[in-house]
């Protein structure tokens, strides 16, 4: 069984990211297979809020080269998660 610390990979602590912690929104990065429901259940449970909005943007690899041999980054998910009034994510 998949469990909130498997869907939940990490806070995203970027520059981006911290400027919009004043709007209630945080970013994670989230499963490849979770969905907008998953992660909002996800987020309640580990952290003790409540969630207003999920959005989620699957991020693409990109190609990069070493010398002669060309590779790719993997591809993965992002989600821009939105509080409800007065809550927020303490301890980060």
């Amino acid at each position: 069984m998949i469990t909130s610390y498997d869907i939940i990979k990490t806070i995203m602590r970027t520059e981006k990211g911290t400027s919009m912690e004043a709007d209630r929104k945080y970013l994670f990065q989230v499963a490849t297979k979770a969905n907008k429901t998953e992660i909002k259940k996800a987020i309640e449970e580990i952290y003790k809020v409540k969630v207003q909005d999920v959005n989620v943007v699957n991020v693409r690899g990109k190609i990069k080269r070493v010398r002669m041999a060309a590779g790719i980054t993997a591809t993965w998910k992002k989600a821009v998660v939105t509080l409800q009034e007065g809550q927020k994510i303490e301890g980060i």
